[in-house]
């Protein structure tokens, strides 16, 4: 059963820093990729940030382009999430997600297969 633990996250005021972490356990396939969405109340999910399929690659969503910084640690099966120059409106759960096919979009909640139980991320102005 894969089981995604995040851990971070926090309350912090406008233009500080926080980071948050996923851990991945009982995942047996090498082949995936790891993803941060978050989602404020009222709204949807939305993506914020992915590795690509082997590590190769970042992805950003415009919003968090040069404040956030995704990573991943292939042999732990972690992936981190750096955030600097926090707004308010990063104010959000926040979800790791693992996909496990390499055609599927990165971009959407449908194509990953496992989620995280979310942590929180509150921004004061």
């Amino acid at each position: 059963q894969v089981q995604l633990v995040e851990s971070g996250g926090g309350l912090v005021q406008a233009g500080g820093s926080l980071s948050v972490s996923c851990a991945a356990s009982g995942l047996t396939t090498s082949s995936y990729a790891m993803a941060w969405f978050r989602q404020a109340p009222g709204k949807e999910r939305e993506f914020v940030a992915a590795v690509g399929w082997r590590g190769r690659d970042t992805y950003y969503t415009d919003s968090v382009k040069g404040r956030f910084t995704i990573s991943g640690d292939n042999a732990k099966k972690t992936v981190y999430l750096q955030m600097n120059s926090l707004k308010p409106e990063d104010t959000a759960v926040y979800y790791c997600a693992v996909r496990t096919s390499p055609l599927s979009s990165i971009w959407s909640t449908s194509s990953y297969n496992y989620w995280g139980q979310g942590t929180q991320v509150t921004v004061s102005s």
